[in-house]
C-alpha cells in the first residue's frame, strides 16, 4: 500500500503524487506503517512512540481513522512502539535512509488476555494505599494539586461485574493543598463549607465494560448539597497480593467536574480579567481494594 503510495522515494519527491505538497529535509527520510487488529481491521487512535537507539523520544502520536502511522524524521535507525487499549503491544526496528521511505508495512496487534477480576462479594477501599487528588487551575498559568486524606469506600462485586456496586464517602474537612491559609479557604463557605456539608459522597451502580481494562463507573456524586451524575474513566489493573498474602485489587479512574454545577461559584478577578481560580477540576483517583472483614 505504502510502496504504491510513495514509489520508491520520499514522500513529496514524485512530482504529481498526492503527497507532493509534503516537504522533507534532504537529511531525512520517512517511515510509516498500518496498525491492523485481528481481523486486519485499522486501529484507530493507536499511540505509537519512535525513539532513537539510545532510547530517546523522537516523535510520537496517534494513529489516523485509517489505522496509519505517518512520520517525517531524520536518517538514523530507530526503535518504534505501538500500544492501544486492550491489545499486546508491538515493538520494532526500522533503519531510516536520507531520502527514502522506510515503510514497515501492516503491524497486527494481538488482543491482550484480560486482567482477572474481583471474586464476588464485599470488598472495602484500602485508604492506606489509595489516594483521591484532585488539580485545578490557578491565575490562569499554574496548576494546583490537592487531595484529600480522610475517606472510606465499599464496593460489591456482583456475579457480573456490570452489576455491582460502589460507595465512597470522603471528609471534605481533609482537603489538603500544602497551604494552610488556602486550605483554610477551601473549607470556607465560599468552597467547600465543611460545617453546612461535612462530606462528599459518591455512589454507583452502573458499572459498563468499554473494551480491554477500560470500565465508566457512573453514579451520583453529592458535592455542597448537589448532586449529579458523574462517570469515572476507570482503568482497571487487576490482582496482586500484599505483603501479608491479603488479595488486594486496583484501579486508576479520572474524571473533570464544573464547579458550577455544583454552586460552587466563588471568583475573583485579577488584573485584564483573568480568573484566580478556573472553573474545572479534574479528579484523579488511585485504589486499592482488599476483601471486607468479617
Amino acid at each position: 500500500m505504502f510502496d504504491r503510495l510513495f514509489g520508491k522515494r520520499a514522500a513529496g519527491a514524485s512530482r504529481g503524487g498526492p503527497l507532493a505538497g509534503l516537504s522533507v529535509p534532504s537529511s531525512a527520510g520517512v517511515l510509516s506503517c498500518r496498525v491492523l487488529d485481528p481481523v486486519h481491521e485499522p486501529v484507530r487512535q493507536a499511540e505509537f512512540l519512535v525513539s532513537d537507539t539510545a532510547g530517546r523520544k523522537v516523535m510520537a502520536g496517534e494513529t489516523d481513522p485509517y489505522g496509519t502511522v505517518l512520520a517525517t524524521v531524520p536518517a538514523g535507525e530507530y526503535r518504534v512502539a505501538v500500544t492501544s487499549e486492550g491489545y499486546t503491544p508491538y515493538h520494532g526496528a526500522a533503519v531510516v535512509a536520507e531520502g527514502e521511505h522506510q515503510g514497515l508495512g501492516d503491524v497486527l496487534l494481538q488482543v491482550a488476555p484480560q486482567p482477572q477480576l474481583p471474586e464476588p462479594g464485599d470488598w472495602e477501599i484500602d485508604p492506606a494505599h489509595s489516594q483521591i487528588g484532585f488539580t485545578a487551575r490557578h491565575i490562569g498559568l499554574a496548576r494546583i494539586h490537592g487531595r484529600f486524606n480522610s475517606f472510606a469506600g465499599a464496593v460489591r462485586i456482583a456475579e457480573r461485574m456490570e452489576h455491582s456496586a460502589m460507595h465512597v464517602v470522603i471528609d471534605a474537612a481533609s482537603i489538603d493543598t500544602g497551604v494552610q491559609m488556602r486550605d483554610d479557604h477551601l473549607r470556607s463557605g465560599d468552597f467547600l463549607d465543611v460545617g453546612a456539608y461535612p462530606t462528599l459522597e459518591f455512589f454507583s451502580e452502573r458499572f459498563v465494560h468499554r473494551g480491554g481494562s477500560r470500565w465508566a463507573v457512573t453514579g451520583a456524586l453529592t458535592l455542597h448539597g448537589v448532586s449529579r451524575t458523574v462517570t469515572l474513566d476507570t482503568q482497571y489493573l487487576g490482582l496482586g497480593n500484599g505483603l501479608e498474602g491479603e488479595t488486594r485489587g486496583a484501579c486508576r479512574a479520572t474524571t473533570e467536574l464544573h464547579r458550577e454545577d455544583f454552586t460552587l461559584t466563588w471568583q475573583t478577578l485579577l488584573a485584564r480579567g483573568i480568573a484566580a481560580v478556573g472553573s474545572s477540576i479534574s479528579i484523579e483517583l488511585d485504589v486499592q481494594i482488599v476483601p471486607k472483614k468479617g
